[in-house]
């Protein structure tokens, strides 16, 4: 029998309290099968990989554009997922409020809210607006008692305002704001994860695996709960796109078709 949203979102819950997971991002309802169909417990959407996908750049989709995802993700598969919300839509608390109630509404069991205000000049909200709107996202949720989890992010390091100590204290606030995992993509040494997770302990941490460059054993061992990689599956599937397809338009060739992925195989997945 299919899993239901309570169960899925029980199981994601319980994924947190020991240990360390793969968090892996699909970008469609097909990689999001084909992740099921290698064995991954729970799936996180990516933000870039769905813009891509739908011919936008990313931050570019609409609250509209990412629910329908959403939802046809989790109606795909029997797995949590945690959803990628960005900066959940809008500026005020309010208005953050009523897109998570939307997003809620569409099976995840996670989501994310970040703290960027996608303005290069000015890249993070306000820390008290930052923690105003966490905390409008957690009573969003626990409006009709979803169980559905909060991420908090600090987007500090993406922005290129690598101040741990401003991670941490944000981090921090957002945990007191009703955050159940936090997350500050761009951390990669290994003392940075660890001053990370020893904040915020007891909650679980998300690290974005890429520069760092560690294993899932090696991120355990330093306390991180889940693993995600973002974008870097879709970018992986573009490589592969943009190669052959260059290769036809520039040299009338074909010869990169021959490493595609077989058909046959993904017929038997997919039937």
């Amino acid at each position: 029998m299919p899993l239901t949203t309570a169960d899925k979102r029980a199981a994601f819950r319980k994924m947190h309290e020991s240990g360390c997971f793969v968090l892996p991002n699909p970008f469609d309802v097909g990689t999001a099968k084909a992740l099921q169909n290698l064995g991954f417990k729970a799936i996180a959407s990516t933000s870039a990989g769905f813009a891509w996908s739908i011919g936008k750049a990313d931050n570019r989709v609409t609250v509209d554009d990412v629910c329908a995802h959403l939802t046809a993700l989790c109606a795909a598969v029997d797995l949590p997922v945690n959803a990628d919300f960005e900066g959940g839509f809008a500026r005020e608390p309010q208005t953050v409020a009523a897109n998570v109630a939307r997003a809620v509404k569409t099976g995840v069991a996670g989501l994310s809210i970040e703290d960027s205000t996608g303005d290069n000049a000015d890249p993070l909200y306000d820390r008290a607006l930052a923690v105003e709107r966490i905390k409008a996202a957690r009573a969003a949720i626990d409006a009709d008692r979803s169980g559905v989890m909060l991420v908090g992010r600090c987007e500090a390091f993406l922005w290129g305002q690598s101040d741990l100590t401003l991670v941490i204290d944000r981090l921090t606030a957002y945990a007191d704001a009703g955050a159940d995992c936090l997350y500050a993509p761009g951390i990669k040494t290994r003392d940075e994860i660890t001053a990370v997770v020893k904040a915020v302990h007891p909650k679980p941490v998300n690290l974005l695996i890429g520069a760092s460059g560690l294993s899932l054993n090696e991120a355990a061992e330093l306390g991180v709960r889940r693993i995600s990689v973002g974008g870097s599956l879709a970018r992986m599937a573009w490589v592969g796109f943009m190669r052959a397809a260059r290769e036809m338009a520039e040299k009338g060739t074909f010869t990169e078709l021959a490493g595609g992925y077989p058909g046959g195989e993904l017929n038997r997945m997919f039937g």
